[in-house]
């Protein structure tokens, strides 16, 4: 499989794990063009594909000159993980070019800088008090899992007391009255996005860590539990 050459490192990024809906086109690590849309409808299903031609057209290319394709994996919304995954897999089989799955949490925490010997903290609504999160240092290299957790008073009480603590994501909102902290720095509208998927998939694409796309799943974390009404039909 991709026995095909390519000139240039064209990768398309998808990225629907939450309410945004984003799409990028990228060369290496340069962003070519981006379509996205945060309106928290979830219109994913009826978007993605939209944003993927206005992406391809912005940019002046063909979809056959893609080299891969690049998705969220999760953690994130079941449905929103779904289309993007369905997505991604359909172009990579069809057109023969690799799949290169990127940590919702990873491109999350991409979108802020920090000093050295600061964390960041990216943060996924799992709904009521509980979150997904992940840590990162400085340097972006993770350095706790991927974890859902509830969070109470004495969440990430050691990373707090060393030092800065930067959270973000639409899971940091429900923490703000909870973690009281000095070193707790709280960052708004900031959201998983293609644009920020740009270097990690790039770095991957050199590596050669691609999906098998016939096995390749969402990141849920969680299970998927459909619960049954209590209300009586009849």
């Amino acid at each position: 499989m991709y026995f095909k050459t390519f000139a240039l490192a064209l990768i398309l990024n998808i990225e629907t794990a939450t309410k945004n809906c984003s799409v990028s086109l990228t060369y290496e690590e340069e962003v070519l063009s981006l379509r996205e849309l945060n309106d928290g409808n979830y219109s994913h299903s009826e978007n993605l594909h939209v944003f993927i031609d206005e992406v391809l057209k912005s940019a002046g290319k063909s979809i056959k000159e893609i080299a891969a394709i690049a998705v969220s994996k999760g953690p994130g919304s079941f449905t929103g993980l779904r289309i993007g995954v369905s997505a991604a897999k359909g172009l990579s089989f069809s057109l023969d070019i690799p799949l290169i799955s990127v940590s919702t949490l990873t491109s999350l925490a991409y979108t802020i800088k920090v000093k050295e010997g600061e964390v960041i903290i990216p943060l996924l609504d799992a709904r009521r008090m509980e979150v997904y999160s992940a840590i990162y240092d400085q340097g972006y290299d993770q350095i706790r899992k991927i974890e859902a957790e509830i969070i109470d008073k004495n969440s990430f009480e050691d990373f707090l007391n060393k030092g800065r603590v930067h959270f973000l994501g639409d899971g940091a909102d429900k923490c703000k009255d909870i973690l009281n902290h000095q070193n707790a720095i709280f960052h708004d509208n900031y959201f998983p996005s293609a644009k920020e998927m740009a270097k990690i998939s790039f770095q991957k694409f050199k590596k050669n860590d691609f999906e098998d796309v016939a096995y390749f799943e969402p990141f849920y974390l969680k299970d998927f539990l459909i619960t049954k009404s209590k209300k009586k039909l009849f």
